[in-house]
């Protein structure tokens, strides 16, 4: 008996079990690994090594957020090789981050969007918003230009506010609030921009982790007067437990542009403008007609392969080095970026970024602390003005752009040089900080104390310089004329957040209560100045020797913002919950009559896939209905908008400058609200292999902060006020994921999200009489053009005509009745990711369907000096040179009529890309992933502009890219 037992004994001796856990890129640190049914567990280290203590009969349970569980027995092997396989699907123990706190994604009652780093490395983007084209749905991205350091406009389902600038959202960087109104002046960037320097190009996409954006009420009204635009969140990269490992990613990318502009050649160029002097009456040609008289001969140069037609590249490299223990982890890294044009010349954009982040928590785990900061420095340098345009324009004979000698060539004065840009330049200089610290002490069990520090500095210094050698020679303009502009800004701001969390669970039941206040302060101050006349061009950065300067802007501005917010979230035996956010908001930005305002939301959610009635639906896997309403706010109107303000005048009096005023006191005036309504339905099929959301909102914007118009007599235009208008945004939202294929060497998963809104004008009292009552219309979008209807071509005059809406006899402004709304109908984009073994490939398709004007409206008149769209030999007005009166004004009410109106939908493959992994028992404790991407590949329109998403003119297309890149690891 003693024998039997030592033998049975001596079989349940535990042994050292030993091996690695990896997934289809390489190695996975912070698995968990624990022996099932027992309290022994551990986690893989960074190298995915992992060693623990088991006995034969004992099962290992390997599981990590977002992959499938796998369990192993141990039987009489002591070392494994574990691939866990990523479960894109599972919903139980994602955690999707709401601001101020975490969310199961299956118990979130709210509508809030999520990207990771992922999607993020698979575009080599410099701004985040670039990142999150397609991927989401309720967010629409435009790429305003394909000029490096350009910006992106976004809008979370729709337009809210009258106002231009009051639609942006608010930005969260690691807790601390991050400002969307640029420090860059339009004085600067006119030309070069379409608008100032983006605040967001000072931040590093590969420093960043996940972003969310929050859409409804429910997750965005615990943000109070900031949240009626939607919030995004972005989080960035933290150390994990593990052996300190280090990072290497590189890659370069050859950028060109996307599509070219049909225009015409040589012969139907010189036709058309022969025969527009010949009906201005000219039987000869005049001297000045240099493009058609034989000064400039018969070439036929392709301007936009000559202007627009470079390569620019980019050279991006990331290091870091990450670790810790379980206590204690940290991460430093450093970012590198150099991008150029496709525009002559050597313009060029470089950002240089730091990060760090260090976590610790005690023994006990009662106290926490996190520390991080990100600082970004970029510096661009770029032509003084945009040359796109030119390239459309030139005439196609025109001479060559540089002489003999290697000179620019102004063909003895007789040509406009398009490369006299070029010796002019816009500069631009930013930096930014961001720090933060959250502190957290579990005070008892299920309370917790929460400190969140946060500050965040910006400066942009810019200059736009015009020396005299842009200008033709035989002008015989000095330096007297050469001109700059400078801009120099800086903002400054903190934050303090105290917080206290309450969590507890009785039976079936969960509650958790937060509970915190906001105090904020933020100062800004701008100089933008106007210097003209300079000794010579060499001197043209220095004020000092300017002969003229004007003081553009000088302001100093102060933001104090105050609140108290709370949150209460009960969950009810795992399938009803109810979600409760509230804050109160003080701001300086209001008058004292309506410093402070109250918002709030209620969210509810039934997870009716755990009803016992539906669990013979096998097929069922998961099945939530959810519902919101709430009231959020809106405070985008800049500072000391309700004072009585003056400001200087350039008259002087007794040799003193004047001042005069500027804006009427209105203590009354207040806070935009937002009131916003949801409800959606979550369905998943077949384990989750097939999940489907559907969501429909109603969203209405009121008080209105505008310009109430005032009588002439009271020698002020308007009085800021909050008008009594209101503006819908309604829609609907699919979200599909799928599991096609999952097999051991195989898995195939794809994902479509479409969103269909409508935006309307609901209210407006007088309309008519405000400064909008030619641009709105009650009952329409924000986005409409009020067009002229086109009714043909005069067969007598040859010109344009178009209907006399008010029959007066006379075509004006009142006769636009035409509406057109060129907002989206619908967008979305189309998403599948292929892993074969060690292979991965990942393509993004992006759509819209929308209208647009057509590009003939952005031409000169045809005949004039400027080359045209190859459309015009299709049908156009009579050619003029520009001496037809009659033909001009036609020409300028054809380009606001419905005769320009066009299809501007597009079908675009945002991205595609290919990676190999190379297999970890290659490289023992190394792993090193090689990949190409492609950017902006294809796009499928009828548009028959330069490019339908941002359906600029005047400024570059977004460009295609190939991009070729590693990451290393060690």
């Amino acid at each position: 008996m003693l024998l039997l037992f030592w033998v049975a004994s001596g079989a349940a001796q535990s042994v050292s079990v030993t091996g690695t856990v990896s997934n289809a890129q390489g190695v996975l640190p912070g698995v968990n690994v624990q022996v099932k049914n027992k309290s022994v567990g551990t986690t893989s280290d960074a190298n995915g090594a992992f060693a623990i203590n088991a006995v034969p009969e004992d099962t290992l349970v390997f599981s990590f957020i977002g992959y499938v569980t796998q369990e192993v027995l141990v039987g009489s092997q002591t070392k494994f090789t574990i691939l866990l396989q990523a479960d894109e699907t599972a919903l139980d123990e994602v955690l999707v981050n709401a601001g101020y706190y975490k969310v199961k994604d299956k118990e979130r009652t709210g509508s809030i969007a999520k990207i990771t780093a992922k999607d993020i490395e698979l575009q080599p983007v410099t701004n985040p918003l670039a990142a999150i084209q397609g991927r989401m749905s309720g967010v629409n991205i435009t790429q305003q230009t394909g000029t490096p350091g350009g910006g992106f406009s976004i809008q979370i389902r729709g337009l809210n506010s009258i106002r231009s600038g009051g639609n942006d959202p608010m930005y969260i960087i690691d807790d601390v609030p991050y400002p969307s109104q640029s420090l860059g002046s339009t004085d600067v960037s006119n030309g070069v921009m379409l608008n100032p320097t983006s605040p967001l190009n000072s931040l590093n996409p590969s420093d960043i982790e996940s972003i969310e954006v929050l859409k409804d009420a429910d997750a965005t009204a615990i943000y109070g007067s900031r949240g009626a635009n939607g919030v995004v969140l972005i989080t960035t990269k933290r150390g994990k437990a593990g052996a300190t490992k280090f990072d290497i990613h590189a890659y370069t990318s050859l950028g060109k542009v996307t599509r070219r502009l049909n225009v015409l050649g040589t012969d139907a160029y010189l036709a058309m403008r022969k025969e527009a002097f010949a009906n201005d009456g000219y039987d000869v040609l005049p001297e000045t007609a240099y493009d058609v008289n034989g000064t400039w001969g018969n070439g036929n140069t392709d301007w936009q392969k000559e202007l627009l037609g470079g390569t620019a590249f980019v050279k991006n490299m990331q290091a870091s080095i990450s670790g810790g223990s379980d206590q204690t982890q940290f991460l430093l890294s450093g970012t590198y970026r150099k991008e150029t044009t496709v525009f002559p010349g050597d313009a060029n954009y470089k950002k240089g970024a730091i990060q760090s982040k260090v976590s610790h928590r005690s023994e006990d785990d009662k106290f926490k602390i996190d520390f991080s900061t990100d600082y970004v420095t970029d510096k661009n340098i770029l032509p003084g003005a945009d040359i796109t345009r030119q390239a459309y324009m030139l005439a196609p004979n025109a001479p060559a752009l540089y002489d003999a000698n290697g000179n620019l060539n102004w063909e003895n004065g007789t040509f406009e040089n398009p490369l006299a840009a070029l010796e002019g330049s816009y500069q631009t200089k930013a930096e930014n900080l961001i720090a933060n610290t959250l502190l957290s002490y579990k005070l008892y069990p299920g309370f917790e104390l929460k400190a969140s520090l946060g500050y965040n500095t910006m400066s942009l210094s810019e200059s736009r310089t015009n020396p005299s050698s842009i200008y033709n020679p035989s002008y015989g303009l000095s330096s007297a004329y050469a001109e700059s502009f400078a801009n120099n800004a800086e903002r400054h701001s903190w934050i303090i957040e105290p917080q206290l969390n309450f969590e507890q669970e009785w039976g079936r039941t969960r509650l958790e209560v937060l509970t915190g206040a906001t105090f904020q302060a933020q100062s800004e101050k701008m100089l933008s100045i106007y210097a003209q006349g300079f000794p010579n061009d060499a001197l043209i950065n220095s004020l000092a020797a300017a002969t003229n300067l004007t003081v553009l802007r000088n302001s100093i501005n102060e933001y104090r913002y105050h609140a108290l917010f709370g949150r209460i979230n009960m969950v009810w035996d795992q399938k009803y919950i109810a979600n409760i956010t509230g804050r109160r908001d003080g701001s300086s930005r209001f008058g004292p009559g309506n410093r402070f305002a109250n918002f709030g939301a209620i969210g509810t959610a039934w997870l009716f896939s755990k009803e016992p009635f539906l669990k013979k639906l096998e097929f069922v896997s998961f099945g939530k209905l959810r519902g919101s309403y709430g009231i959020t706010g809106n405070d985008q109107i800049g500072d000391y908008q309700f004072l009585d303000t003056y400001e200087t005048t350039s008259n002087i009096y007794d040799g003193v400058s004047g001042i005069r005023p500027a804006r009427l006191f209105n203590s009354d005036f207040g806070w935009e609200s937002n009131k916003k309504l949801e409800v959606a339905l979550e369905l998943g099929f077949f384990e989750d292999k097939l999940f489907f959301t559907a969501a429909w909102f109603q969203n209405r914007s009121s008080n209105q902060l505008v310009g109430l118009p005032l009588p002439g007599t009271s020698g002020f235009p308007s009085l800021q006020a909050n008008l009594d208008a209101k503006v819908e945004n309604r829609g609907l939202e699919f979200d599909i994921r799928t599991l096609n294929i999952q097999t051991k060497d195989f898995k195939w998963t794809s994902s479509l999200n479409i969103t269909s809104l409508k935006n309307e004008l609901l209210e407006f009292p007088n309309l008519s009489a405000s400064t909008y009552g030619n641009t709105l219309v009650i009952g329409e979008s924000l986005s409409i053009k009020k067009l002229y209807h086109y009714t043909g071509i005069d067969s007598e005059t040859g010109t344009y005509t178009f209907e006399d809406f008010n029959g007066d006899g006379l075509i004006t402004a009142l006769d636009r009745y035409v509406v057109a709304d060129t907002a989206p109908e619908y967008y979305g984009g189309f998403s599948n990711q292929l892993s074969y073994r060690n292979f991965e490939l990942d393509f993004l398709f992006q759509f819209v369907k929308q209208k647009g004007i057509d590009v003939q409206a952005s031409f000169p008149i045809t005949g004039s000096l400027s080359n045209q769209p190859a459309s015009v030999l299709e049908g156009s007005q009579i050619y003029t040179t520009g001496e037809n009166v009659a033909a001009v004004t036609a020409n300028a009410n054809y380009s606001r009529s419905d005769a320009t109106l066009t299809d501007a939908s597009f079908i675009r493959l945002k991205n595609i890309s290919l990676a190999y992994t190379i297999p970890t028992k290659w490289l023992r404790k190394a792993s090193a992933r090689f990949y190409i991407q492609g950017q902006n590949l294809l796009t499928f329109t009828k548009f028959k502009g330069i490019d339908p998403e941002n359906q600029s003119f005047s400024s570059l297309p977004p460009l295609k890219q190939f991009t070729f890149g590693s990451q290393i690891s060690f």
